[in-house]
């Protein structure tokens, strides 16, 4: 299935949309397609028996979007090593998706929670030396706070499409 990357006006990453939604808004005439010269463009056509719309894979709206962050974004694993950028916050490790734990700095067996303010990414030989204690217990400082994250991350699974790389994070 191909996805759409949706920029805002000030080509920031918003979402990814599913072809249908992009070809709406393409037709509403809401979007616009990524200039060639800032990024390679790929497009994918749909095809009917009257008519052939090609879409972008990368789609900036023409007016800007205020996005709110009222309510903090949901906790989860991914958006947690999202947050870390996949780095030990005991040894400054730089883990892969495999090797990167969740570490609950306040033991889930003593109460704590998965919570921004509670976890952090830790290696496996540090979470496993940690163990169930506290940093202070364990004689171990952490690198970084665990705080909520300023900003919703966008996260995408497998490969990311060429043109999308200019826009995206990795």
């Amino acid at each position: 299935m191909v996805n759409v990357l949706l920029l805002n006006a000030t080509y920031e990453p918003l979402s990814v949309l599913s072809l249908r939604r992009a070809a709406k808004l393409l037709l509403k005439e809401r979007v616009e397609p990524v200039a060639a010269d800032m990024a390679p463009v790929d497009s994918v056509p749909l095809v009917s028996p009257e008519h052939t719309l090609t879409i972008p894979t990368v789609l900036r709206l023409k007016f800007y979007v205020n996005v709110t962050r009222r309510n903090p974004p949901a906790w989860t694993r991914r958006g947690l090593l999202a947050r870390d950028g996949y780095t030990c916050a005991y040894c400054g490790k730089l883990c892969t998706s495999r090797e990167a734990t969740v570490d609950h700095v306040f033991p889930v067996s003593r109460g704590g929670r998965s919570s921004w303010g509670n976890t952090v990414t830790a290696c496996l030989r540090c979470n496993q030396r940690k163990a169930d204690r506290t940093p202070h217990e364990a004689g171990m400082k952490l690198l970084i706070e665990p705080k909520l994250p300023r900003t919703r991350y966008l996260t995408v699974r497998g490969e990311i499409p060429t043109a999308w790389k200019v826009w995206v994070e990795i």
